[in-house]
C-alpha cells in the first residue's frame, strides 16, 4: 500500500449533506451562512423578491414561489425588462414558469433601484 506524506489526509467527496468541501476541526460549518448550497440560498428566498438575469437581453424581477433543481423557477408579480437599441421595454406578468437553461445570474433581493 502506498504511504502519504506527513501532513495530508483524504478528503472525501460528498460527505455530509453532499458538500463539497472538508470540515475544519473544531468548526460546524453548517451554522456559517456563507458556507451555503445554491439550492439552500434559493431554498431561503422563496417568498421573497428575486431578481434573474437571463442569457440574451431579458431580465427578470418577481416573487420566487418554487423551484427545482434544474433552476426552473416559479415567479409570480413579475416585471420583465428587454433591452433593445430603442430602450428599455417592460412587460408585467402574473405567473410565470422559467426554464432553467436560460438563466445567467440570480440575485435575491430583487432589482436594485
Amino acid at each position: 500500500s502506498r504511504r502519504r506524506p506527513a501532513g495530508r489526509e483524504r478528503v472525501a467527496k460528498g460527505g455530509e449533506g453532499g458538500r463539497m468541501f472538508a470540515a475544519k476541526k473544531g468548526g460546524n460549518q453548517a451554522n456559517n451562512p456563507s458556507h451555503l448550497l445554491p439550492s439552500e440560498l434559493m431554498d431561503r428566498c422563496i417568498g421573497s423578491q428575486i431578481w434573474v438575469i437571463l442569457k440574451g437581453d431579458k431580465e427578470l424581477v418577481g416573487t420566487l414561489k418554487g423551484f427545482d433543481l434544474y433552476v426552473n423557477m416559479v415567479l409570480e408579480n413579475v416585471t420583465e425588462y428587454e433591452f433593445a437599441p430603442e430602450g428599455c421595454k417592460t412587460t408585467e406578468l402574473d405567473t410565470i414558469l422559467l426554464n432553467g437553461n436560460n438563466v445567467a445570474l440570480l440575485v435575491p433581493g430583487g432589482k436594485p433601484d
